[in-house]
């Protein structure tokens, strides 16, 4: 059984967004500053040590994998030349006046950026770990590598993943950024390079000034836009046996778990070319099928496109959806068992507006009417798209939504979005499933985009306003992210729904402290049963998710297979018909392998004749890559005969 994470949010007054004071532990958010650069470093940095209380406990001390020694890049002086020139913009033609795009302010406190964190062991400093949850549970966020010299929004900042691999009672942190091409690009060049689409063209001069810089660097060879711009910093999905680093504006990125705990990026990933521009950062799965439902929105025709991936992570032609006339901000969407559902709410886009009167790339239109469209989950156009006026409903995050009167009725459950005009100065975190359920686990925001604790809502009559099961509430000066639920038993359909975890990170803003929280869903309090200890500071994020060790296991069967079929291919090229047959076979067989490769083999095609060739496949241990030893290839070659071994 399923259970929803969620959050809502609230009215409160804008200037409570932050404090304008800046506040680090041993964090300094200017880094990797090239020579020409304008930031201001912030004062009053606190360099003393706070003491912790010594609490007893049987956990190891942390451990801190060596972190590779960082190399300081001479920029070229093609970088030195425009980045006097984007100072020049920054202090003249457009600095950072207001708070809401000041760095200095959006950047203070926990949102400061931190540096990447090698696998380190953690100390469980109360309670236990519970000993079947073993998995990764692992958050996406926003985390600039350069410290911005002009406006920023933190919507601009490069992913960062921040992941807490759990494994018999132990917990590891690492925190990794997603090695994207624009991340990569700058890291090379040693210095800020693209644009801050969010809060970056503002007003017709400044617009004209950051575009004519773009140009020139993209003229002298600095970066490509085909290879994308996105920075894969707002969530992450698991479907088809790969973990994806999403952000609505690209392509996803891959990313992998090594099995000591560390986050590897694997790249860029188009699905044979079927994926030719972005995916949404809320894409839904089917736990019944295990289909999963996506979409993408943009500036330009058609504004919306529908699209899906089979259970094997294959994607199904895309389905343009024209009867959205107008660019609208479609963050989010739902899925019942025979539709998907859109919205059209009162947030767009306007580039125009933005070029020629500044502000942000999304704007509120208040004349508008939010629609709600349904559209066949399997539709191979739009023919039966349907949109409903939905009067004051503007959706940012759906929770779900399902069928009931066999199928005549949807209920969908969705926080409504008051106060539209200000939602683009806040930041709401939700996460959403797709199965009919009774309890939602809800952020509490006070003051956003920081959450003061969590609430078990019962929505099961329609009402969540008067469904509150049970709070926790972090404690003075400590705000945690969205809460994740983990089931103990998810494929036990007897299961009661809330029978599990809920998990998060919490930062202390007292001690300067972070920690990772295991709580009881079933408890009337949200009982604490571990508080881990974090031996890096946790930025506050967007969204996560949380990674079984059998779905981890599930991927390193995949990616040894496509190890297998490469070697083989490599090998002799006239197996590769065989191959591609057996990639497509179910992993019942693949899973053995990986559990107990030393008693496992495999012939790619009928009954193994006595003198067939032997390719064999060895796994070091710890090793998630095969080693491969190649025999000579038979003039007359009809068979392979593959052993796995354990070495």
């Amino acid at each position: 059984m399923y259970a929803f994470s969620s959050s809502f949010l609230p009215s409160f007054p804008s200037s409570k967004l932050l404090s304008p004071a800046i506040r680090t532990q041993s964090y300094v958010p200017v880094r990797n500053a090239s020579s020409h650069g304008t930031e201001e470093k912030p004062q009053n940095i606190s360099t003393t040590a706070k003491k912790t209380p010594n609490i007893p406990n049987s956990s190891p001390q942390p451990r801190k994998v060596a972190a590779p020694a960082k190399i300081r890049v001479e920029p070229t002086m093609c970088t030195v030349i425009f980045g006097a020139f984007d100072d020049f913009i920054n202090r003249f033609i457009d600095p950072p006046i207001r708070p809401s795009v000041d760095p200095r302010h959006v950047l203070s406190h926990n949102f400061a950026p931190v540096d990447e964190l090698p696998p380190t062991e953690c100390e469980v400093v109360e309670g236990s770990l519970p000993l079947w949850l073993n998995g990764t549970y692992i958050r996406n966020g926003p985390n600039p590598q350069y410290f911005p010299r002009g406006p920023f929004h933190l919507f601009d900042g490069d992913g960062m993943l921040h992941s807490v691999r759990i494994s018999e009672g132990r917990a590891t942190l690492c925190s990794r950024f997603v090695k994207t091409y624009k991340y990569t690009t700058e890291r090379d060049a040693g210095a800020p390079i693209f644009p801050n689409v969010f809060s970056g063209f503002n007003g017709l001069i400044a617009s004209t000034a950051r575009a004519t810089l773009s140009v020139a660097r993209i003229l002298a060879g600095q970066y490509n836009p085909a290879n994308g711009l996105g920075l894969a910093n707002t969530s992450l999905t698991f479907f088809g046996s790969r973990l994806y680093a999403l952000g609505e504006s690209d392509l996803p990125y891959s990313v992998h778990l090594t099995s000591n705990g560390d986050i590897e990026t694997l790249g860029r990933h188009d699905f044979n070319g079927k994926l030719l521009r972005s995916l949404t950062a809320h894409p839904k799965i089917d736990p019944e099928t295990c289909e999963t439902f996506a979409f993408r929105y943009g500036p330009v025709p058609p504004f919306l496109t529908y699209f899906y991936f089979d259970a094997n992570g294959n994607k199904h032609p895309d389905v343009p959806i024209f009867s959205m006339t107008r660019p609208s901000f479609v963050h989010d969407f739902a899925i019942t068992k025979n539709y998907a559902i859109f919205t059209d709410i009162q947030i767009g886009m306007n580039p125009m507006k933005i070029i020629l009167r500044g502000g942000s790339l999304m704007g509120y239109d208040p004349t508008k009417v939010p629609r709600l469209g349904f559209i066949p989950r399997y539709a191979k156009d739009e023919s039966e798209m349907k949109w409903f006026d939905v009067p004051g409903f503007n959706l940012i995050h759906a929770i779900n939504a399902w069928e009931e009167d066999d199928g005549n009725t949807v209920v969908m459950i969705a926080p409504n979005m008051l106060f539209i005009e200000h939602v683009l100065e806040r930041v709401d975190l939700t996460h959403a499933l797709v199965e009919k359920n009774k309890y939602v686990y809800a952020a509490i925001g006070d003051p956003l985009p920081k959450f003061t604790g969590v609430v078990k809502l019962d929505v099961s009559n329609g009402e969540c306003r008067e469904g509150t099961v049970a709070t926790r509430i972090y404690g003075p000066g400590c705000y945690g992210g969205e809460p994740f639920f983990v089931a103990k038993e998810p494929d036990n359909p007897e299961a009661e729904e809330d029978d599990g975890y809920l998990v998060s990170y919490v930062h202390d803003e007292n001690t300067e402290e972070s920690r990772f929280l295991v709580m009881d869903a079933k408890s009337p309090e949200l009982e604490i049963v571990a508080a881990v200890k974090l031996p890096g500071r946790v930025p506050y994020g967007f969204h996560g998710l949380f990674v079984r060790e059998s779905d981890l296991n599930r991927e390193n069967v995949e990616d040894t297979w496509q190890a297998v079929i490469g070697a083989v291919t490599k090998f002799d090229s006239r197996c590769s018909d065989k191959i591609r047959f057996l990639s497509t076979e179910p992993a019942a067989s693949q899973s053995n392998l990986w559990k107990n490769p030393s008693s496992f083999s495999l012939s790619l095609s009928g009954k193994i004749p006595s003198k067939a060739p032997t390719l064999k496949i060895n796994f070091p241990p710890n090793a998630t890559t095969p080693k491969i030893n190649f025999p000579p290839s038979p003039p007359n070659l009809s068979w392979i005969f593959i052993n796995f071994s354990q070495v």
